[in-house]
């Protein structure tokens, strides 16, 4: 996560009323290629002879503090502390470890990585050897899965996470080819009682907002996923116009979910 006071200050410019710090808390042992968009000279020392990364211990209660300094320094605005769960369906024992250590406002549950060649890999890393269709359906299905299995989160982040890295060898993306999975994992959200993430680093497709409300789901929330904070709240304008087209209004409290209006 970026900056966290400059965050926070970003978020007072643009009038924001509140702000969530979901951070990162990641378990599953992944391969990052020599082309990953995600090697930098920070990574590199984390990573073993096969180019497999094996993720940090979090410091939980040192986040914790840190959201607290942000607190006293912006009285005005509302600071929710947060935790982006990686693959909470594989590493229940070791996430519930973490949550023991504190209060965290918001948890999302997000799925990052499928099995790959005997180890994991983003979905980037899997394209150039598998069918880009097959893994689509492969992440929805693994949705379901996390969806149903785990209770320790309250936010499906990015269900269209593949999409990010679809390659444009596949042509344009049409999620009229995944509708099935799509209201699958949707409809096995929405039955769960969880909200959906309307994310909006990458614009989330109109059709899949329209398959959520069909399928029952009764509230979003918002995430920029701004790992700089020149880029909180970006795009949070166009997301809520397209919330509010699909039946979703806000709730009494600027920082609410906003919930389906029938």
């Amino acid at each position: 996560m970026g900056d966290m006071e400059q965050s926070c200050a970003r978020a007072v410019e643009l009038g924001l009323p509140a702000i969530a710090f979901t951070e990162h808390l990641d378990h599953t042992v992944w391969r990052i290629d020599a082309d990953s968009p995600y090697r930098s000279d920070h990574l590199a020392a984390l990573l073993d002879a096969d180019g497999l990364l094996t993720p940090p211990p979090f410091d939980a209660a040192g986040y914790l503090a840190a959201v607290e300094r942000c607190r006293e320094r912006f009285p005005q605005l509302r600071i929710h502390s947060g935790l982006e769960l990686g693959e909470p369906h594989r590493h229940a024992g070791q996430i519930a470890r973490v949550l023991a250590a504190g209060r965290f406002d918001r948890l999302l549950g997000s799925l990052h990585t499928l099995p790959d060649q005997g180890a994991f890999a983003e979905p980037w890393g899997i394209y150039p050897h598998r069918d880009a269709d097959e893994v689509v359906r492969a992440y929805l299905a693994d949705v379901v899965t996390m969806v149903s299995t785990s209770e320790l989160f309250s936010v499906l982040a990015h269900i269209d996470y593949p999409v990010r890295s679809w390659p444009a060898g596949a042509g344009p993306f049409d999620p009229a080819r995944f509708e099935e999975e799509f209201r699958w994992a949707l409809r096995a959200t929405a039955q769960s009682g969880r909200a959906l993430e309307v994310n909006t680093r990458l614009p989330l497709h109109a059709t899949v907002l329209t398959w959520w409300h069909q399928e029952g789901g009764d509230a979003i929330t918002f995430g920029s996923d701004a790992h700089l904070p020149a880029l909180v709240g970006h795009g949070f304008r166009e997301a809520a116009d397209l919330a509010e087209a699909h039946g979703f209004r806000p709730g009494l409290n600027p920082y609410d979910l906003w919930r389906r209006v029938d």
